[in-house]
């Protein structure tokens, strides 16, 4: 490292660029100036939406050697203008977590383990289960013979992660199979 000179304080490179104000590049030091920003060396970058509430915030998400190292807002968004909450912040942690589950697991009634599942037996075990709930507490008419045609046996309470989309499609097939126990976290 050098000596220090008088020549080197911020101030006087202020005054001597033209950097009055000194917001330009008259306050950076050397150090600040060598460095770049930890997603510049990505292969790519990807537009995409925050998973996390029905705001639908844009995010860029930048890739290196097939693998997230980073994301930001997106600064074309209408909705977010750049700007992610903490949570959206922090969704890199979601693909990179090394506890991330990549395989369906099911643990039995009075199980003390979990075991892996095939995806297609496990949709059939809910499927099955649906059904059979659905018919169990299907309520047709109630004492005084007027015509209910619903279920008090299934509910639902979808997470404000969904966009209008999904919460649309739950609404209508929970409403078809019977059930009137339809909420949302968003509205709560």
């Amino acid at each position: 490292m050098g000596r220090f000179s008088f020549l080197e304080w911020p101030v006087v490179r202020q005054f001597t660029s033209g950097d009055h104000l000194g917001r330009g590049p008259a306050v950076a030091s050397r150090r600040t100036r060598e460095i770049a920003p930890r997603t510049a060396d990505a292969d790519s970058v990807t537009q995409s939406i925050c998973p996390y509430c029905a705001v639908g915030c844009g995010q860029l998400v930048y890739v290196k050697d097939d693998k997230v190292i980073g994301i930001e807002g997106d600064p074309d968004s209408p909705i977010s203008r750049g700007r992610l909450c903490p949570k959206g912040s922090a969704s890199e942690q979601l693909v990179n977590s090394p506890g991330r589950q990549y395989k369906v697991l099911y643990r039995a009634p009075r199980a003390k383990d979990w075991e892996e599942l095939d995806r297609d037996k496990a949709i059939e075990m809910i499927a099955d289960r649906f059904i059979e709930s659905r018919r169990n507490g299907w309520q047709d008419r109630d004492a005084d013979g007027k015509p209910l045609r619903r279920t008090m046996s299934i509910a639902s309470l979808g997470g404000a992660t969904l966009d209008n989309e999904e919460n649309y499609l739950i609404k209508k097939l929970f409403t078809a199979a019977g059930a009137i126990q339809i909420e949302n976290q968003a509205r709560i």
